[in-house]
């Protein structure tokens, strides 16, 4: 047999022994991902926010607004942490591993949060307690607890980002472009956790109208938030809010004149076939190392603020991210946005 048979032949056995490893042992079955095709004109106006807690915040995910003006944010080394006025910072309380995500102020004045490999969390004085960890109505874990909101009934509705990948292989839960995210309820009385809405691709943000007659609850790989109805004829059922954003939807807040702020993530993954062809996604999760080669974050951050109606009535971005990249949360407070992000060592504060 001639070299250059054996060599065709080395090559489809190659071709065809990895074309079966990715069948057998890939851990997605991707479809495409729908693309926005909105547009919007930077300002880079969040390259001029002053930056609180400057080098002492690891990754200060969300922001809470307590009483005072006293921030909270959670960090990635484990800490609920308090920014006080004359911003210096103040560890509060020790949660433990990098996974607490969204907090938000429960009416007796703890905080609850949201731990994406510890459940539904009540902090305070007390210290921790774990309100919940799985569903109730059918047994399921939860495995990516990411945001939570109060109601005044003292009912939580918080989300489960990802039912299939938890905080670590988020990655994986974009390629395939599949809703495994649900909406969730605490109920307090009866300690009861049920499902709201699920099929939510990847359920992040979550808060309530003023009136609470309806939540929103944002899909990131969507590019849209749902509304939920609470209260009236159309209770139980859900709509679209706003769709089409021009990038990911995260931490969703109300602000004080009734709209809300919205943070968007845009991701490189969007771009080109990757975001688009199901073969190339399913070979890229299979590989290790071609995955941890993939840099999702843009190097960019942007918030907009979005009337009742669901118009878009105020962007704010670093186009760049020469300031701040990977915003996860804006919050209106006294004439001021506060951004939270993954990507640095501060919490922003925008002046409006």
């Amino acid at each position: 047999m001639s070299r250059g048979l054996l060599t065709v032949g080395f090559v489809l056995a190659s071709l065809l022994s990895a074309a079966l490893h990715v069948a057998l042992n890939s851990p997605i079955s991707p479809l495409p991902l729908s693309l926005p095709s909105s547009k919007f004109c930077s300002n880079n106006l969040l390259q001029g926010v002053i930056k609180l807690g400057e080098g002492k915040l690891v990754g200060p995910e969300d922001v809470l607004v307590g009483p005072d003006g006293v921030l909270f944010t959670a960090t990635r080394d484990g800490w609920i942490k308090r920014i006080q006025p004359d911003g210096s910072v103040e560890d509060w309380r020790f949660i433990g591993g990098p996974a607490v995500l969204g907090i938000t102020a429960s009416r007796d004045g703890d905080l609850l949060a949201c731990d994406a490999h510890k459940g539904l969390l009540k902090v305070g004085d007390g210290g921790v307690n774990v309100l919940a960890t799985r569903v109730d109505d059918d047994g399921s874990v939860i495995r990516f607890a990411d945001e939570a909101v109060e109601a005044s009934d003292g009912s939580v509705y918080f989300t489960d980002a990802s039912s299939k990948f938890g905080l670590s292989d988020w990655l994986l839960d974009v390629l395939e472009a599949k809703p495994h995210g649900r909406l969730l309820k605490y109920d307090p009385v009866t300690k009861h956790t049920s499902v709201v809405l699920s099929d939510l691709a990847f359920a992040n943000g979550v808060t309530l109208s003023p009136d609470e007659d309806f939540l929103i609850v944002c899909e990131t790989w969507r590019f849209q938030c749902l509304k939920y109805w609470l209260k009236g004829e159309r209770k139980g059922k859900s709509e679209i809010f706003v769709d089409n954003l021009p990038g990911g939807p995260d931490n969703i807040n109300l602000a004080p004149d009734g709209s809300y702020w919205i943070a968007l993530l845009s991701l490189h993954i969007m771009q080109g076939s990757l975001g688009n062809i199901p073969l190339i996604k399913r070979i890229v999760a299979t590989f290790p190392k071609l995955l941890k080669s993939i840099h999702p974050m843009k190097n960019g951050a942007m918030a907009v603020k979005v009337a009742e109606n669901g118009t878009i009535t105020r962007t704010v971005d670093d186009s760049n991210g020469s300031v701040m990249s990977f915003v996860t949360s804006a919050l209106e407070f006294e004439g001021h946005l506060y951004l939270g992000s993954l990507a640095t060592d501060f919490i922003g504060k925008l002046p409006l």
